[in-house]
């Protein structure tokens, strides 16, 4: 069976156990048919100097995520001042731990600092390595040498994918080799996403059976185009009374946004909630007229696949891969960063009868699916290299001589 090292913090532990969900579904189906082990290397701050934008809470080790093989392990970080080494410090401190399990792959979500980790461990251990693309490692390059890091690893790996065209046309741009990158879409789980019936779903929310419901489900990041939304809303509520919109999640902007709810005096019908158990997000949208997400840039967004698949309409910005996911049959795409643009894409899609099933059958690609694509190809380069060492030690024994890697 192949033995495959997963480098990534793009994954759940248990201080942000909902981070990374579409590389957990993927790692848990792909574990059925390879032996697979993630390592999580978390940046250890010191406890006053934590950045805000995350939770860096101190990580049980012993956190477990169902059928998935996870150890996390603390490597020593400084906010600004190490970010630099970030990559360098978790290859070393992985390095002995990822070599004991002797992995045939090695594969990583995020390029920087994960995926440079996971380019140095790969060559100390002269195994191939893979690494993924999710959208804010070329979007949002934090400084100039993690650029040149991340660089270093789009032509370094022996394979690169992106979860979108967009990405791989950026990632190509930025230095990677075209013949070794191509884009795999994420999926989505097809048995918890699909089509319900809303009134049922409205029963176990609480929600007006005549509202107008408006969904967001995601991170509370002003960057989703959060405050555009509420400045949407509270354009169309004098013309349309029924209209409520949900924010359902967590994240470190919310007091912002419930700042922009309070200062258009729309707390009345736009809902800043919590977040939800992950079992609830297809209720959440079962129970939407549509789902929206107005974000400055994506990758290829979990929450607009879920949503097409629950036979939802969804309107969302014209950026990153999101247009390669959707079309007119199934909502409308708006400029980010537009109030007004978005407020008139609402209403016309509200004012739209929609066909559930059609929508739903617009996407049905499974995480089944995505896992058989990254098996293929992770055999494939295994194989690639284990003929390519074969046929050195061929010509080593003809010349007679030993052969050094």
């Amino acid at each position: 069976m192949l033995r495959v090292a997963v480098v990534t913090r793009y994954f759940p532990s248990s201080a942000e156990p909902a981070q990374g969900r579409s590389a957990y579904q993927t790692l848990r189906v792909l574990a059925r048919s390879a032996g697979i082990r993630v390592f999580y290397p978390n940046a250890a701050y010191p406890s006053l100097l934590k950045p805000r934008s995350r939770n860096y809470s101190t990580l049980d080790p012993s956190y477990s995520p169902e059928g998935v093989n996870t150890s996390y392990y603390d490597y020593p970080a400084l906010p600004m001042v190490t970010r630099p080494f970030n990559g360098w410090i978790a290859a070393r401190t992985l390095l002995p731990h990822v070599s004991a399990f002797a992995p045939d792959l090695i594969f990583s979500y995020f390029l920087y600092p994960e995926g440079y980790a996971a380019f140095k461990i790969g060559k100390a251990l002269k195994v191939p390595v893979v690494a993924m693309s999710i959208g804010s490692d070329i979007n949002r390059i934090g400084d100039p040498i993690s650029a040149l890091h991340t660089r270093a690893v789009l032509r370094g790996v022996d394979f690169l994918l992106t979860v979108s065209e967009d990405l791989c046309t950026k990632a190509v741009a930025m230095g990677a080799w075209p013949g070794k990158s191509r884009t795999m879409t994420n999926g989505c789980d097809l048995a918890v996403f699909r089509v319900r019936d809303r009134a049922e779903a409205r029963r176990k929310l609480a929600i007006d059976p005549e509202a107008e419901a408006v969904v967001y489900i995601g991170r509370m990041d002003v960057k989703k185009g959060l405050r555009e939304l509420v400045e949407a809303a509270s354009s169309l509520h004098p013309v349309r009374p029924d209209l409520h919109v949900y924010l359902v999640g967590d994240g470190p902007d919310r007091a912002l946004v419930e700042g922009a709810i309070q200062a258009h005096g729309a707390f009345v019908y736009v809902h800043a909630l919590p977040g939800c158990p992950f079992e609830d997000v297809a209720v959440w949208m079962a129970a939407a007229d549509l789902v929206t997400l107005p974000s400055y840039m994506e990758g290829c967004p979990n929450v607009v696949l879920e949503a097409l698949a629950c036979g939802r309409p969804v309107v969302a910005t014209n950026v990153g891969g999101i247009p390669e996911i959707m079309n007119s049959d199934s909502g409308r795409l708006v400029p980010a960063r537009d109030p007004a643009a978005l407020a008139r894409a609402l209403s016309e899609v509200l004012d739209t009868t929609w066909d559930a099933a059609a929508i739903s059958a617009h996407w049905s690609r499974s995480w089944d699916t995505v896992a058989a694509e990254l098996l293929g190809l992770f055999e494939s380069l295994v194989s690639a290299r284990n003929s390519e060492c074969n046929g050195y030690k061929a010509i080593s024994l003809r010349s007679g001589r030993s052969m050094q890697r």
